[in-house]
């Protein structure tokens, strides 16, 4: 089942079950989705891989929202942001651990070759290639970095 239609089914679940928090994020997302259909015009709609990425970004942003709420005093409102991640990241597949990533991230750099800090472009281009989904860009960073010598 793609994205779209696991937005809708959970949309009408959480409707029946009464789940006001639930309902609101899940409106929220599919609102965002309806906004990069829109931007995508009149090109194909988003596919799954930009859905996640727009996930991806939808979690982050309330992350950071959080540490503001937490430095403000607003544990209400962090604990609101906090339910919102939940749901959000229902959405999203696994993340690889620590020990797969630094496993992709060597046959990245054998894959591409790379001997040097010049070559992380193409190491990071391979682990999104194929690893786009399940590992977290940022964190990759610098475990290619440290393979390569930076």
């Amino acid at each position: 089942m793609d994205l779209r239609t696991r937005f809708t089914e959970e949309l009408k679940a959480s409707m029946r079950a009464g789940d006001a928090a639930r309902t609101s994020t899940l409106r929220m997302i599919i609102s965002k989705m309806k906004e990069a259909e829109i931007a995508a015009r009149p090109g194909p709609l988003p596919d799954d891989a930009a859905l996640v990425g727009m996930l991806r970004g939808m979690a982050k942003s309330r992350r950071e929202s959080v540490e503001l709420y937490t430095q403000g005093n607003r544990p209400e409102l962090a604990a609101k942001e906090e339910a919102e991640i939940a749901v959000i990241e229902a959405f999203l597949p696994q993340q690889m651990d620590d020990a797969a990533m630094a496993a992709a991230v060597a046959a990245a750099v054998a894959e591409a070759g790379a001997t040097c800090i010049k070559d992380m472009g193409k190491v990071m281009a391979a682990l999104k290639g194929k690893h786009a989904a399940s590992l977290d860009m940022a964190k990759a960073g610098p475990m290619v970095k440290a393979a390569l010598g930076g």
